[in-house]
């Protein structure tokens, strides 16, 4: 199998065969002493914990006392080498995010509206209106602007073609409630304050400004009811995984962070309780999900969300971002379909592409998964965090056996792909520096017009071989670099 590799073009590692935008990087680094690269990682380790940059990990294994522990509290992994992508490549990758996020942004607005695409029989209806994510309370509710998904959080990887150049796919689209951009501009700064040097040496895009173009397209995104909108956070809580970035956004922004109990609604409009009294909320980011929000409309025992609040909604008193039923666009099952929907709503070829997919609820597919299940990637269509999948080439003969009994029980829960050889980055590891598997999130912002800091979340799977990156399973993270020309 090809291998890419973002630094060399020839792997194992050989200097001459560096690639033009990391020779800079690699002058430098060849500079530094290994011990103060040792202690650079113990100060950032030291540093993200006092910070409190955790990841809540639920049913992991501590492994020290061999037993199950019920949400255990880790630091990602932060790697000191960066993940260097050149312009010219980013501004083909970005045409790409903005195109392909306008599609799903129409493909929601349609589902819950006209259903066109379903009648033109490019997307069998039964796979959209049976689906667990499409929400049927969204039905003829108008949003500011048509936007469904103001966040977004595509993953890109990087595979080799047949000639072993890298070509970037997307894996996956994340439309619900993305998580991990406190990662990418925590990591940004740690660089910063560990290595100011070389921030003097490259022209490298800035991501700072991500809570400026985060709230500028929250506050777009308000019903037309007020001139001055009032944003806040939603949060499940401080048990949630992701609760630091939650309170890490709330405080980038300068807007309250709420629980459900924090808000109340009163003749369809919702309401903060404050020291001063009721507060208008125009525009709820809510990092709960759809489940959770409204015990009148959803889960009846839910205490998350708010009560009364699809009655706002749908008034459009308030707007909820990412909208409701945004599900729909980012399952699984819906995924194969993404390239035939940029040319039914945009007119116009994908710039980015899918990765071959296989969907195991038809028997053509599901025969061809079966017979070659040592050599795809199975996926659960609804799963998510690196969870309910197979990766073939990686399983024993055991764990495929019994994955083949789940998959002839629930074709339809399932898709297959190949495995891709993701690209590699030289990452720090016990040994040294050895290359590990990564990815990257670039997160989209869509209001009025869509936008993105450059770059994204680079994650890396620190396990050698594996191609799992998610933090959820042991996944580190790298600073992303896009030069500027």
């Amino acid at each position: 199998m090809h291998k890419f590799d973002e630094m060399y073009a020839q792997l194992p590692f050989i200097d001459s065969a560096v690639r033009p935008h990391y020779r800079n990087y690699l002058d430098w680094l060849k500079r530094q002493d290994p011990q103060t690269m040792r202690d650079r990682r113990e100060e950032a380790e030291m540093i993200f914990r006092r910070v409190g940059i955790t990841f809540a990990v639920y049913g992991d294994k501590d492994e020290d006392a061999n037993s199950d522990v019920g949400g255990t509290e880790r630091l990602i992994p932060f790697d000191l080498i960066p993940r260097i992508i050149p312009a010219h490549e980013w501004t083909d990758m970005q045409k790409g995010l903005v195109q392909r996020v306008t599609a799903l942004n129409h493909f929601i607005h349609d589902v819950y509206h006209e259903q066109g695409i379903l009648k033109a029989g490019i997307i069998p209806s039964e796979q959209v209106l049976h689906n667990a994510q499409y929400r049927p309370e969204m039905h003829g509710v108008d949003v500011p602007h048509k936007v469904y998904s103001q966040i977004s959080g595509i993953d890109i990887v990087r595979a080799p073609d047949a000639q072993g150049n890298g070509e970037y796919y997307v894996l996956e689209d994340n439309l619900r409630v993305p998580s991990g951009v406190s990662y990418m501009l925590e990591d940004r700064k740690m660089m910063m304050r560990l290595f100011p040097e070389l921030f003097s040496q490259h022209r490298i895009a800035p991501v700072a400004h991500y809570p400026d173009l985060l709230l500028e397209t929250l506050r777009a995104s308000s019903p037309s009811t007020t001139d001055d909108p009032t944003v806040v956070v939603l949060t499940p809580g401080m048990y949630n995984s992701a609760y630091f970035e939650h309170a890490f956004l709330a405080q980038q922004m300068g807007v309250e962070l709420v629980e459900g109990q924090d808000l109340f609604v009163k003749d369809s409009f919702v309401y903060m309780r404050t020291t001063r009294g009721p507060k208008r909320v125009d525009v709820i980011y809510r990092r709960v999900d759809d489940d959770f929000l409204d015990p009148h409309v959803f889960r009846s025992t839910s205490t998350l969300g708010c009560a009364g609040l699809m009655d706002a909604y749908r008034a459009g008193h308030v707007n909820i971002c990412n909208a409701v039923g945004t599900g729909i666009a980012d399952d699984k099952s819906i995924y194969p379909y993404v390239p035939q929907m940029i040319e039914f709503y945009l007119g116009e070829k994908p710039i980015l592409n899918n990765v071959p997919t296989f969907q195991c609820r038809k028997k053509e597919d599901l025969d061809y998964t079966l017979a070659h299940l040592n050599e795809l990637v199975v996926k659960e269509v609804h799963g998510a965090g690196g969870y309910g999948m197979l990766v073939g080439p990686a399983a024993t003969k055991a764990e495929i056996e019994e994955f083949r009994q789940v998959l002839l029980a629930k074709p339809e829960g399932y898709i297959s792909q190949p495995t891709l050889s993701l690209s590699s980055c030289p990452t720090y590891v016990e040994s040294g520096i050895a290359p590990r598997h990564i990815d990257l999130r670039p997160f989209v912002l869509s209001g009025k017009t869509v936008q993105m800091v450059p770059g994204g979340l680079t994650r890396v799977a620190l396990k050698e071989g594996s191609l799992v990156v998610n933090s959820s399973q042991g996944g580190g993270t790298k600073d992303t670099w896009i030069l500027e020309v």
